[in-house]
């Protein structure tokens, strides 16, 4: 019976990816302990180390069909490690006790450690494919609204126009960064483990590097200069990555969420039928994804504390601190999969409203255009006597409930310098996005 948001047959492809449920799951996890088991066995055989026979009795008895469930479960309870309980079963299994040479010289924290990476490699191959994805929705929103006013907000307060575009590349510039960030981090993370009791593979008399070696290449993970049981910054590494690409989701769903307000509807997450409905009020639409990003992320972010937590570890094995890295990496990487999968969703079907967002522009009747008046009005006044006098005239224009221009076009001191057409010029949020298209076409030729 599913007790967990994640594993919940009705709330789980809500909150998480069943793809990334199966890369966590108990069946992948026991297939990556005896894919470590029988490549083990192999390299062994190859070297020498174990007997031929032996390897080859091992390397045809690593089937996950041929696990015991109830057993597994049973033993590992007992022990408090699946990890005997497993090579226990291989055991069983082979003929003539050539089975006593699997696990040759391993540890119980050397085949988990191996499998987690080799479960993280997995979850990051997704989350990549994700990243791509939601960069990709990013860049067509930002090449298609390149050129769109939309008031930009300081504060929670209108502050000048930008461009819909270019609050989409900015957006994209940081997922960008994430992927850079993601390529960066692979080498490091993907290593395996292979050390024996205190990491010095004293278990092993001869070949022990080169068992090292040949596993690790069998595997395709990369080879560890040291044994690294209790120097966890990998697996932090990883939840800090995560942490980081959830508040850029968290920063989407924010931004979508206050933009799908009634009040300002800018754009609006993809509508189907009934979704968003209010019990009671027939009326609404409410934002669902970005309430389930938000979520996801926030939980996710304890986890990636966590996992900075299991950093802090006893001398060379661990009492307790390991542990919290079992908990806390499969819910760190199911809950993002289900936040970039909303995530995928909303961008790829955002409707955009550019017309309320011009209006949303004009509501303040030329307000928000007072910087550009300032600065255009500062050659002729100085700057500074600009900036206090359109202060004035902005507080003019709001106690007598009249656009900006009727006030700037009668003011002595500005018609002085400037006509009437100047100002409508100064006033026009269209003439007034600044660089945004030059810094929109930046980010794209980058990605490109």
């Amino acid at each position: 019976m599913a007790s967990t948001i994640i594993d919940s047959r009705i709330f789980g492809d809500m909150f998480s990816d069943a793809r990334m449920r199966e890369v966590w799951s108990d069946e992948n996890r026991t297939a990556k302990y005896l894919d470590i088991e029988r490549a083990l066995a192999k390299v062994q055989g190859q070297l020498g180390i174990i007997p031929q026979e032996a390897a080859d009795e091992i390397v045809k008895n690593c089937e996950l069909s041929q696990i015991d469930w109830v057993k597994l479960k049973a033993k590992t309870e007992q022990i408090g490690y699946p990890i005997i309980a497993v090579v226990n079963q291989i055991n069983a299994n082979c003929r003539d006790k050539l089975g006593e040479y699997c696990h040759w010289g391993a540890t119980t924290q050397d085949i988990t450690d191996t499998a987690a990476v080799l479960q993280m490699r997995e979850g990051l191959a997704l989350i990549e494919q994700d990243l791509n994805e939601i960069g990709d929705a990013l860049a067509s929103l930002a090449k298609k609204y390149r050129d769109t006013p939309v008031i930009g907000r300081s504060n929670l307060q209108q502050a000048t126009p930008i461009t819909f575009g270019y609050k989409m590349a900015s957006i994209l510039a940081g997922i960008d960064r994430h992927r850079e960030r993601l390529q960066q981090l692979k080498p490091r993370v993907l290593m395996g483990e292979f050390g024996g009791a205190s990491g010095t593979l004293s278990s092993l008399e001869s070949g022990a590097m080169a068992t090292q070696a040949a596993l690790m290449k069998e595997l395709g993970l990369a080879q560890p200069l040291i044994s690294w049981h209790t120097v966890r910054d990998t697996i932090a590494e990883v939840g800090a990555f995560l942490g980081l690409v959830g508040g850029s989701l968290g920063k989407i769903a924010m931004d979508v969420k206050l933009m799908m307000q009634t009040e300002v509807a800018e754009v609006f997450e993809p509508y189907a039928p009934g979704r968003g409905s209010s019990s009671t009020m027939p009326q609404k639409r409410n934002p669902i994804s970005c309430l389930y990003i938000h979520a996801n992320i926030s939980v996710a972010r304890q986890h990636s504390a966590a996992l900075m937590d299991a950093m802090v570890a006893d001398h060379e094995r661990s009492t307790g601190p390991w542990e919290i890295e079992w908990v806390s990496l499969p819910e760190i990487f199911c809950l993002m999969s289900g936040a970039l999968k909303q995530t995928r969703f909303v961008l790829k079907g955002l409707e955009v409203d550019a017309g309320r967002m011009r209006s949303n522009i004009d509501m303040t009747h030329g307000l928000v255009m007072s910087e550009a008046v300032m600065m255009g009005l500062g050659p002729y006044i100085g700057r500074e006597y600009a900036h206090d006098l359109v202060y004035d005239l902005c507080r003019e224009a709001i106690a007598k409930n009249r656009p900006l221009i009727e006030i700037l076009a009668v003011h002595p001191k500005i018609t002085k310098h400037v006509t009437r057409a100047q100002l409508e010029a100064m006033c026009e949020p269209a003439n007034h996005l600044g660089q945004a298209g030059v810094m929109v076409d930046r980010v794209l030729a980058a990605r490109a």
